[in-house]
């Protein structure tokens, strides 16, 4: 029997309540080149990333699978193995089905502790099992109604190149098997986003072609005496998710800087998220212009600049104006509650995709996982092919975790960098921008090139295309991971203590007529700073 070690399952988040992950959601319609676009960050402090790979496979009549609870490792049960499994690599399969989450974790009392199946195992086996979206909706539930669901609520985003849908679970409670869920399809022209809040509010129960849902969702809601209106009031999130502070300000605000950043509705959403009306944004909306591959990439970059809500310009954001706050999300002080921010880009990543799938081309090639480690807004994204076999060898674990560092792990190579960034932010960034900018800007530029020697070899012999798309992917990512480690020597060098070492035009150190270090600069702090600095100490450090 196979088992599902923790090792890989890194993959998926392990929820605490730092209110995690965020996917953000493209139509294809919506989008610049026709593709789904589906983006997902796996945010948990604690939390090793490496990217998995599980191959194609056949299995005898009567085959088992071991399930092991992707957040601990706990073994959880048996299940039926399926005969047949399609290649998965990160949340991609074979037929470009990608599949991401968002736990709101709802009523705490309805989690079933005695399921077999966590919302992880259901990505994975969903995507092992799937050729489309609508069918891993069927294989997800079926699974759950089975085996019973072992973990709280969840927002699942499923993707295929033609279908993007949002399907929103509830368990029903201790040694109850199944589960509660409504699942929505996103309109090809929309554009829509969820973040550890439920956002499935009304549904159309007629719709049989864009909406799918338990046979109970809404009685099993007035038996617990979450709902007791007519069906056509019945709000999914507000009966297994009700709104509180948090899931306005730290998730539902996510979804707002997106809308608020493809969409001319950001102004008219604010006032939910500031929690002045209590009208919650729709679920999707049309976007104010086509949205690119690198748009979700930068989108998921965000730390709410140039909003009400930017986090860059305040006494917090420190000398250097890092868009970055210290867990946790709320503290204390002389007995009054206060908050920090929670933009869609955070510290506590450990990798990130946007996936693009193109019903214009063959799955093999049509099918491209753009995957980066650690936060997005200091990551490279490199393309994954959906049909690789292999993975680069600095994305697999390889004997390293949380705990054990290794210069071999892209994990931790893009951990040393962003550390070294964040306490300088202003001062640093720029060059780290510099080489992700030329990194994905080539990986974008190759991606015709590619895909056209691709197509040409897939014609021929399908078998040569993937091994062609294996290599790429591999060259790729350890090509990026290289770069990283190279920039990381860069930045040690140039902001040695504090100070910053003189550079030529091109970037490199300069050097006197006799070769030696030309020196430093002493950039000190900014104007602002000073200002805030000298009103905090007053006299104390004035000259005499």
């Amino acid at each position: 029997m196979k088992k599902f070690y923790l090792t890989t399952a890194v993959l998926f988040a392990v929820i605490i309540s730092s209110l995690a992950c965020t996917n953000l959601i493209v139509g294809k319609k919506a989008s610049a080149d026709g593709s789904t676009i589906v983006s997902y960050s796996a945010d948990s402090y604690g939390m090793f990333g490496d990217l998995y790979h599980s191959p194609a496979a056949k299995y005898e009549k009567g085959a088992k699978l071991d399930i092991y609870n992707w957040e601990d490792n706990r073994f959880m049960g048996t299940i039926d193995q399926a005969r047949e499994t399609y290649n998965v690599i990160g949340n991609i399969n074979e037929y470009q089905v990608t599949i991401a989450e968002t736990t709101f974790g709802g009523r705490p009392e309805l989690e079933d502790t005695t399921g077999i199946i966590d919302y992880g195992s259901l990505i994975r086996l969903g995507l092992q099992r799937s050729k489309s979206a609508k069918e891993a909706i069927k294989v997800m539930t079926s699974l759950v109604q089975e085996y019973g669901y072992a973990s709280g609520g969840e927002s699942f985003t499923i993707a295929d190149p033609n279908e993007i849908w949002i399907m929103e679970m509830m368990g029903k409670g201790p040694g109850i098997k199944g589960a509660v869920w409504v699942a929505v399809r996103v309109p090809d022209d929309c554009i829509s986003a969820h973040a550890n809040q439920s956002r499935i509010h009304s549904f159309d129960m007629n719709d049989k072609n864009n909406c799918m849902y338990s046979p109970d969702v809404i009685s099993f809601a007035r038996e617990k005496g979450y709902f007791d209106g007519v069906n056509k009031d019945f709000s999914f999130s507000k009966a297994y998710n009700p709104l509180d502070f948090g899931g306005r300000r730290f998730c539902e605000a996510r979804v707002w800087s997106y809308f608020n950043m493809f969409t001319d509705q950001g102004e008219n959403f604010l006032p939910y998220i500031l929690g002045d009306t209590d009208e919650p944004m729709p679920l999707f909306i049309k976007p104010n212009k086509k949205v690119s591959v690198q748009d979700v990439r930068d989108a998921m970059r965000d730390h709410y600049e140039g909003t009400q809500l930017d986090i860059s310009q305040d006494f917090g954001a420190g000398a250097y104006n890092t868009p970055y706050r210290l867990s946790p999300l709320t503290f204390k002080y002389e007995g009054e509650e206060y908050f920090n921010e929670r933009p869609i880009s955070t510290q506590q990543s450990a990798w990130v995709f946007v996936s693009q799938m193109r019903s214009t081309l063959p799955n093999a090639i049509g099918g491209v996982f753009w995957f980066g480690l650690d936060d997005a807004n200091m990551t490279v994204f490199t393309p994954v092919y959906c049909s690789a076999t292999e993975v680069p060898d600095s994305y697999a674990a390889n004997g390293a975790d949380y705990v054990t560092f290794s210069w071999d792990s892209a994990f931790w190579i893009y951990q040393w960098v962003s550390n070294m960034v964040y306490p300088r932010y202003g001062l640093m960034i720029n060059d780290l921008r510099k080489v992700q900018n030329e990194l994905e800007t080539y990986y974008e530029q190759n991606q015709a090139g590619v895909e056209k020697v691709a197509s040409d070899l897939y014609a021929k012999n399908p078998e040569e295309a993937v091994k062609f798309l294996t290599s790429y992917t591999k060259i790729a990512g350890q090509q990026a991971f290289e770069s990283w480690k190279k920039l990381g020597e860069y930045l040690i060098v140039k902001y040695n203590d504090g100070v910053v070492t003189k550079t030529n035009k091109d970037g490199s150190f300069e050097r006197n007529k006799i070769g030696e270090p030309t020196g430093v600069v002493r950039p000190g702090y900014t104007e602002k700073f000073l200002k805030d600095y000298i009103e905090q100490t007053g006299e104390r450090y004035k000259v005499k």
